[in-house]
Formats: C-alpha cells, structure tokens, sequence
C-alpha cells in the first residue's frame, strides 16, 4: 500500500480535507524528460538547513550562558552595592564616636 503524506499533514481521498500545501508527486519522468530534470542545487538548501539544525543547540547553550553570565555578574554587583553600604555606615558610626569622644575630652 502506498500512501501518500507526512504524519503531521496525511492526504484523504476527501478534496475538502486535503491541505493545499501537499501535492501528490507525479510519476517519475521517464525518456528525453528525465534528462531534462536538473538537481544539482537541491542538496545545497537541504544541506545548510540540516548545518543549521545542528547548530541550534549550541546556539542556545551560548545564549544561556550568556545570560547565566549576565545574571552571576549583576549578584556580585548586589553584593559589592550591599558591602559598600555596609562599610559606609561602619565608617559613619566611628565617626560620630570619634566625635563623641572629642567632645567629652574637650568639655572636661
């Protein structure tokens, strides 16, 4: 049994049901038209898209450490923002009991 179609898009014998896109091959051309027929640049496109296909993996691991990059250098940046506050505000506390300080030796 030969049956024509893709298992995404099968033909029926139903013309209302057909999807346009699929066109059920003639037969083979057979004599002076076989001669004619002309393939040398069908493989071409086939072959760049099966390239392509087998780059899209490393595509998308490329853009997921780029972004898993981009995510662990804006943290350290949280991290170095939260320890300059940190040190800022130590740094204001020894300076109000330095002033403290001075002010009591000053007074007594």
């Amino acid at each position: 049994m030969s049956v024509f179609g893709t298992i995404d898009r099968p033909t029926t014998h139903d013309p209302k049901k057909q999807d346009p896109t699929m066109n059920r091959p003639s037969a083979e051309p057979f004599g002076p038209e076989a001669l004619t027929r002309d393939t040398h640049g069908a493989t071409a496109p086939r072959q760049n898209r099966n390239l392509e296909m087998q780059l899209i993996p490393e595509a998308l691991a490329r853009a997921h450490m780029h972004e898993r990059l981009r995510v662990a250098e804006a943290e350290r940046r949280a991290v170095r923002l939260v320890t300059a506050r940190r040190m800022q505000r130590r740094a204001e506390r020894a300076s109000l009991r330095a002033r403290r300080a001075l002010a009591m030796a000053v007074m007594h």
